[in-house]
């Protein structure tokens, strides 16, 4: 098995990558950091985020078709111009820090920004331009983590934004930000044949996720199962917080 994952805890992972892109379908965030808040309770988390993030590019192109409408550009834009200034630095950081340290961090950052997302935190008009470069900023510095994607999704939860461009707008600064990310990786030696090989296992699990997830979305407003999303996400922070100190 790629990293030289035991059987377990490969079919572990597998269960974890299938039930993060349903929901990834279904919501337009959550894959990453559902699937490596698990990862992080079997093995070094490290190592797969790069699997993660081109695992979510092959997500978008299945996505592409029914969302290209609904897409706001302005705030994707500004979005990824502030994650484009703190990707370099977050990431030679987090390269640097041992794998406990790093799986600790991760279900610290996961756990934070859950329940700031279950608060209910709510902004009286939309952010403008400077205020979407600002939590982009944020956002690049949580996915030398591999969940950058959070920071975003409780920023555009909190503005009177439609279902549709939440989902759709969260998919391209996604895609966009693991774009930015892959290459700042591969120079940290992060990418392997390893991390091509299970990218290739979990293309299966991807799209029958993301299939499952968008007939779910086309037939139910998505805020129930948002917030399901991120009390599994606040769970699985707990839990990862706990190994980690044990």
């Amino acid at each position: 098995m790629p990293f030289d994952l035991a059987p377990a805890a490969a079919a572990f992972l597998a269960c974890a990558l299938l039930g993060a892109a349903i929901i990834r379908g279904y919501t337009g965030f959550g894959f990453s950091a559902i699937f490596i808040a698990c990862a992080s309770l079997v093995t070094n988390p490290l190592p797969l985020i790069p699997v993660v993030f081109m695992a979510e590019i092959a997500m978008t192109s299945l996505q592409a078709r029914g969302m290209r409408g609904h897409i706001d550009w302005h705030r994707a834009g500004a979005l990824l111009a502030g994650a484009a200034l703190a990707l370099p630095a977050a990431i030679w950081v987090m390269l640097q820090l041992p794998a406990p340290t790093v799986q600790l961090l991760i279900s610290a950052i996961i756990g934070v920004l859950s329940l700031i997302m279950l608060s209910g935190w709510t902004l009286q008009q939309p952010l403008g331009r400077m205020g979407h470069v600002l939590t982009g900023i944020v956002a690049g510095s949580a996915n030398a983590a591999g969940v950058g994607g959070l920071p975003v999704a409780a920023c555009l939860g909190a503005q009177p934004i439609p279902a549709a461009t939440f989902r759709a707008t969260m998919i391209v600064f996604l895609t966009g930000l693991d774009l930015m990310t892959l290459p700042l990786l591969g120079l940290g030696g992060q990418i392997t044949t390893d991390t091509f090989a299970a990218a290739l296992i979990a293309t299966p699990f991807l799209a029958a996720g993301i299939l499952l997830g968008n007939r779910r979305f086309a037939a139910a407003p998505p805020a129930t199962f948002r917030r399901f999303a991120t009390w599994l996400l606040l769970c699985l922070s707990v839990l990862g917080v706990l190994r980690s100190l044990t």
